[in-house]
Parts: structure tokens; C-alpha cells; sequence
């Protein structure tokens, strides 16, 4: 007769061919069975698929004993959810405690009762469906859950590239601007993580966050008129105070977003920082508040320097591009003055790595002055 596919297996382990055939005959009928005549035999079936859902083990074995066997069935992540009854003749108290101390899910002595044997394999078999039932479950919600902050995630990477976006498109000579400056944070922020001063803000969670904030440093542009903004020549007195203002522009746009989404955040609070502050300077000749050193956002300062860089190596219509090496010199000058002292010394140790992000994502019309 084939048997149903949803019969359940259970392996037998006993060295006595009379406690076979009476357990055998007992469970053929509802389970599908499988013997095992020492314990080296048991591990070895348990372990191979498909192994079986339940496991009736004997105590008294030549080399191993039911104990043992159980023990390393319960050490080896292939078989350790496998649930084991013991059925024996020991019937000491400390010999049942012994067996489900060894990971046992009952303790049946011998002589068995078949009915109650029967009831115990149902039990233990029924325990173990709903367990695995709830772990598949705990593992689809799980599933679902990444999956939808996957999505999430992708959302918002998406929005914040489009806001990004619609700034530059109004500046149609940054073009890949914003994807060299938020890499440029990225590397100089993971090449400060080993200084003291910094292991604090720039944890691996942080610097993800940074990269993702940085794209929205000129956010604000979307508030400066084109007569400015797109100005061919350089800005009068009165032009150059509107043009400041696209920090605090940028700054009120992701408040806004702050006050809908009812608070802040590490990310909106890196966004914002670096959309109000990046233009601060480390010596307090910056703006738009003229902070000074420390008071300046560590978020601010990488941006700060992650975009003069990107500003000096590309084609401007008032400048043309400058070479790698006269960037670097030009921005040395500002050490202390314009930059965090130690933001541009590291700058300046992997100053070869800002190059490669500048020529990964440089703008097709845009060829550098290599005479220096």
C-alpha cells in the first residue's frame, strides 16, 4: 500500500529487535517509520534529509547510550529541533531528570502502555507542526517586513534624489554634482572614523545617513531667484545676501518636513545641519550664522569641504574647471581658516580616492585644466 505524503516519520532507536517490531507495529499504521540499532546509526539517519519528525530512543545501547546520542542530536543545528522521547526501563527519578536535562521532550518507562505511547508521539508531533508553523510565520512577516522597508528605503532614496535633483536641475552646470559631493562625505567620513574626536558621530549608522543626506545641501537653491542664481558674471553686494539665503531656504524646507512627520530624526537632522551650515566657516568668517570651530556640525564641515572641492574641479561660468592638484593646493591654504583642521588633513590622506569618485561620476562636458 503507498502511503500518504503527509504521513510523519518517526525513527526508532533500540538495540532490541523485539522493542522494534512492537513499536513498528504500533505505528505503522498513522506515521511512517525508520530504525536506527545504535546511537552512531541514530545520528546518522537523524541527520540526513528527510530526516525525521520525531525520534523514540532507548537508554540502555552497547557504545552509546540513549543520553549521549540525545546529547549530540541537540549540539548539531541540523537535528537539535528534532523532538526525543525516551522509552526505558530506567525509572529512577534522576534518570527521567537526566534524560531531559539531555534535551528530551517526555519519559516513558517500560513496560509501554501503546495507547499512551500513541497519545505522547500525537502530542510531541502536533507541538512540534505548530512550532515550525510559527517559525514559518515569524520567517514570512520577516520577509515581508524587509522587503517592505526595502521599499521604503528605495522611496526615499528616490524622493531625496529628486528633491537633489530639481535644486541642481535649476544650476545646469553642477550635473553630477551631487552624487561626487555625497560620495566625497561618505570617504572622508569613514577615513575619520579611527580620530577620537569623531568616533562618536561617525558610526557606521551615521555615515549611511550622511550619505544620504548630503544630496540635499543646496536644496534651498530652489528659493533664489534665476536672475541670481544663473547670473553669468559675479554677484553685486544686494545679490550675493539673496544667494546666502538658500542655506536658510534649505534649512525651512526640511523643517517643514520635520513639523509634517511630527519630530526630527537622525537623518533629517544631518539633512538640515548640512543645508543650513555648510557654508560656515572653521575660523567664524562663514555663514549664515558665522559659527566658529566646533560649533560648526561635524555634518556640516564634511560637506564643507566635500563641495569646494567639487565647486574648484568643476566648470563654472564664471571659472573653468581646476585640476585635481591645484584644487588640493588651493584648499590647503584654507587649513584652519576655511576647514576643520583635521577634516582637511584627512582630506588631503586620501585625496587620490576624491579624484576617483570625481572621475567615476564627472560631468560629460566637463575637461579639467591639467596645467595646474
Amino acid at each position: 500500500m503507498i502511503e500518504p505524503i503527509d504521513k510523519q516519520t518517526v525513527l526508532i532507536v533500540d538495540d532490541t529487535p523485539d522493542n522494534i517490531q512492537l513499536l513498528s507495529a504500533l505505528l505503522r499504521d498513522q506515521y511512517r517509520t525508520k530504525v536506527a540499532i545504535n546511537g552512531f546509526k541514530a545520528l546518522e539517519i537523524a541527520a540526513t534529509a528527510p530526516r525525521p519528525d520525531l525520534i523514540l530512543m532507548d537508554v540502555m545501547m552497547p557504545e552509546m547510550d540513549g543520553y549521549e546520542t540525545t546529547r549530540r542530536l541537540k549540539q548539531n543545528p541540523v537535528t537539535a529541533d528534532i523532538p526525543v522521547i525516551f522509552l526505558t526501563a530506567k525509572s529512577q527519578v534522576e534518570d527521567e531528570e537526566l534524560g531531559l536535562r539531555m534535551g528530551a521532550v517526555d519519559y516513558i518507562v517500560k513496560p509501554i502502555s501503546p495507547p499512551i505511547v500513541l497519545a505522547r508521539v500525537k502530542t510531541h508531533l502536533s507541538l512540534k507542526s505548530a512550532q515550525q508553523f510559527l517559525r514559518d510565520q515569524n520567517d514570512y512577516l520577516e520577509h515581508l517586513v524587509m522587503e517592505r522597508t526595502r521599499q521604503l528605503v528605495q522611496m526615499q532614496d528616490a524622493t531625496i534624489l529628486a528633491m537633489a535633483s530639481l535644486a541642481e536641475t535649476r544650476d545646469n552646470e553642477t550635473g553630477n554634482h551631487i552624487r561626487r559631493t555625497q560620495n566625497y562625505v561618505a570617504a572622508l567620513a569613514r577615513a575619520l572614523q579611527p580620530l577620537s574626536r569623531f568616533k562618536e558621530v561617525l558610526t557606521d549608522e551615521n555615515i549611511e545617513l550622511l550619505y544620504k543626506s548630503a544630496p540635499l545641501h543646496d536644496i534651498g537653491k530652489v528659493g533664489v531667484p534665476d536672475r541670481i542664481l544663473l547670473k553669468p558674471g559675479k554677484l553685486d553686494p544686494e545679490e550675493w545676501e539673496i544667494m546666502k539665503l538658500h542655506t536658510v531656504y534649505g534649512r525651512d524646507a526640511i523643517l517643514q518636513v520635520e513639523k509634517h512627520l511630527g519630530g526630527s530624526n537622525s537623518f533629517l537632522t544631518f539633512a538640515r545641519e548640512i543645508a543650513h551650515y555648510h557654508q560656515e566657516k572653521w575660523d567664524g568668517s562663514g555663514y549664515p550664522e558665522g559659527l566658529k570651530g566646533d560649533a560648526i556640525p561635524v555634518a556640516a564641515r564634511l560637506m564643507a569641504v566635500a563641495d569646494v572641492y567639487d565647486a574648484l574641479i568643476s566648470k563654472r561660468v564664471y571659472k573653468p574647471a581646476f585640476s585635481h592638484e591645484k584644487a588640493v593646493a588651493l584648499m590647503t591654504e584654507g587649513r584652519g581658516t576655511h576647514f576643520d583642521p583635521d577634516i582637511l588633513d584627512t582630506f588631503l590622506s586620501i585625496e587620490s580616492e576624491f579624484l576617483t569618485i570625481a572621475d567615476r561620476f564627472r560631468d560629460e562636458e566637463t575637461t579639467p585644466d591639467t596645467t595646474g
